[in-house]
């Protein structure tokens, strides 16, 4: 087993993986930037380090800082969390090349999952269903031309290096294709240093589904089940939940069946997650396939009853799993509401500044991941996520009631949150009933 692990990160992913690592006896090593001296993770880590300051180019994705603080504290393993350097393949080789175990998969996979356009043509070769389109990168506006003719518009172009919601452009005509084949070329060789680009058919208002996975270096995989991450914001996660309400159990079986059979023939180890688009006769067709943990993976930890950050730890150790899939028994239903430092009545302005007061539901079925605290400043210079909220339920209805009572209970003074727009999202009554895609929250609430 691993004794001491860096955690490569910060906010509640870096309090959460310093909470699995206390309680399975391995210390840990906080880094921080200097707009982060006063963080939770660094007051609950074994040790810190400062690795530079504020800005995240010259500390959290500063790799030689990084690995001068993961050598002079003797540490064995670096734990990427999401975000940041958990998808950047050179960082896993140089930590693996120096004898400190990357936790997560292998570089090669890394760089054969994160090229959007291999990762499609590898998943095909698997038997995974994948959405008509370019067989690899697109090279010239003629040849797009050419394949958004064949398999109709409207068509979507993606950076091949693409993540995040960046890099994505829909086309309902060749005249829209050409300007935004331009538009994703250039957002991709600034957002991604690449400007290679695939193209696919559209599918119009899906379900975002996904599958969890875990797999060890000794060829044992396990699914944890399905999320529903249909509701969002300009591609970004707002709400997530599992298990996804539109799918049958036939649907789910297959989806199932060839996730696993997919990560077996390539070969993966660690924890992932395999990206669906599921369109409204249930067809599903292969998206991406996230190679770290989720910030999303509460909601599966709570209907499997599996803990994803100490398999993954178990599984950076050599170690085989702790689980079987007949170990797995999937009950309930979970909910998670991304709480942001943001004003939804401002176009969503991140709102960073002094909480000067805090109130966090607790009760039963209820888990907060947070890095925050009264007195604690939300720096201005990362992501606006300040928290997750996960609730849990018998079923859905319990889940729904105990989300609401819970966002009413979560209050934040001195900066401005989306609790408010959250709570709008949990009495709507598409969203009961089960009835959203991808488009619902342009369509509910026009933004």
């Amino acid at each position: 087993m691993l004794k001491k692990v860096l955690i490569a990160n910060r906010g509640e992913i870096a309090v959460r993986i310093i909470r699995a690592c206390r309680e399975m006896g391995i210390r840990t090593v906080a880094v921080y930037s200097e707009a982060d001296k006063d963080s939770l993770h660094r007051k609950m880590a074994d040790e810190s380090v400062c690795i530079g300051p504020a800005k995240s180019a010259v500390s959290y994705l500063n790799v030689k800082n990084l690995i001068e603080a993961a050598c002079q504290t003797g540490c064995d393993g670096i734990h990427p969390g999401y975000g940041f350097l958990s998808e950047s393949s050179s960082f896993a080789k140089m930590c693996n090349e120096i004898g400190i175990k990357f936790i997560g998969p292998t570089s090669q996979m890394i760089d054969l999952m994160g090229n959007k356009s291999k990762a499609k043509e590898t998943m095909k070769n698997a038997g995974v269903p994948v959405v008509p389109g370019s067989d690899g990168i697109v090279s010239s506006i003629e040849e797009a031309k050419k394949i958004s003719k064949e398999i109709k518009y409207p068509v979507i172009i993606k950076a091949s290096n693409g993540g995040g919601g960046k890099g994505i452009r829909i086309a309902y005509s060749e005249e829209e294709l050409i300007s935004a084949y331009e538009i994703v070329k250039q957002e991709a060789k600034i957002s991604f240093n690449n400007d290679d680009i695939y193209i696919e058919k559209y599918v119009e208002n899906p379900r975002h589904i996904e599958v969890q996975i875990l797999a060890d270096e000794h060829g044992n995989v396990v699914h944890l089940g399905e999320r529903d991450c249909s509701v969002q914001r300009r591609n970004q996660k707002v709400l997530e939940e599992s298990p996804s309400m539109i799918l049958n159990d036939e649907v789910r079986s297959k989806m199932f069946d060839v996730t696993t059979k997919a990560i077996k023939h390539i070969g993966y180890y660690s924890a992932g997650t395999i990206e669906y688009l599921v369109d409204k006769n249930l067809n599903f067709y292969f998206m991406e396939m996230n190679t770290r943990v989720q910030v999303e993976h509460p909601v599966t930890e709570f209907v499997s009853g599996v803990d994803i950050i100490k398999e993954q730890l178990r599984i950076a150790s050599g170690e085989q799993l702790s689980i079987k899939q007949s170990d797995i028994r999937f009950s309930g239903h979970a909910i998670e509401c991304r709480i942001n430092a943001e004003n939804p009545e401002k176009n969503f302005m991140p709102c960073p500044g002094l909480i000067t007061g805090l109130h966090i539901p607790g009760g039963n079925g209820i888990r907060v991941d947070t890095a925050i605290y009264a007195g604690y400043k939300v720096p201005q210079t990362y992501d606006s996520l300040i928290a997750k909220l996960i609730v849990y339920g018998k079923d859905r209805a319990e889940a729904i009631a105990k989300m609401k009572s819970a966002v009413g209970e979560f209050v934040v003074e001195g900066i401005n949150t989306n609790t408010d727009f959250l709570y709008k999202i949990l009495n709507n009554e598409n969203f009961n009933t089960g009835n959203y895609d991808t488009s619902f929250i342009k369509k509910e609430f026009d933004v």
